[in-house]
This record gives C-alpha cells, sequence and structure tokens, in this order.
C-alpha cells in the first residue's frame, strides 16, 4: 500500500481590474437588453429593422414560452 499524498494545490482566483469590469458589466447589460428587445418587444410590423429582417417569426415560440404576449 503506497501512502504517498498527492501535492495540493490552491486555486488562484481571476482578478479583474475595476475599469474592465466595469467595460463588462455595461456590454452584458447591453447584450441583455437587445435580447429583451428581440424576445420581448419586437413586434414584427413595428421592429426597429423594418419589416424585411422577420427577427419576430425566428422568436415567436420562445416568446409565448417565456409569457410575453405576441398578437
Amino acid at each position: 500500500m503506497s501512502t504517498a499524498s498527492q501535492p495540493t494545490t490552491a486555486a488562484t482566483p481571476l482578478v479583474i481590474p475595476g475599469s474592465r469590469a466595469v467595460l463588462w458589466l455595461v456590454g452584458t447589460v447591453l447584450l441583455a437588453l437587445a435580447v429583451y428587445y428581440f424576445i420581448g418587444v419586437d413586434q414584427g410590423a413595428v421592429s426597429v429593422f423594418g419589416n424585411d429582417t422577420h427577427i419576430h417569426e425566428f422568436v415567436h415560440d420562445g416568446r409565448h414560452f417565456l409569457g410575453f404576449p405576441c398578437h
């Protein structure tokens, strides 16, 4: 029976400078707002991008699943 123990290493935390953390936070908020718009607000006919993109149709079932009214 071998009693040799494996050396343990402590996990090093990832340190992000405050200015970089703010950029990540702002980027995440903007992405979340864009996703919220396309899933929850975009109605196709009144779309910011006009009637040609039809993003509403791509997220239609997801809207109903998440409880957003649609029509």
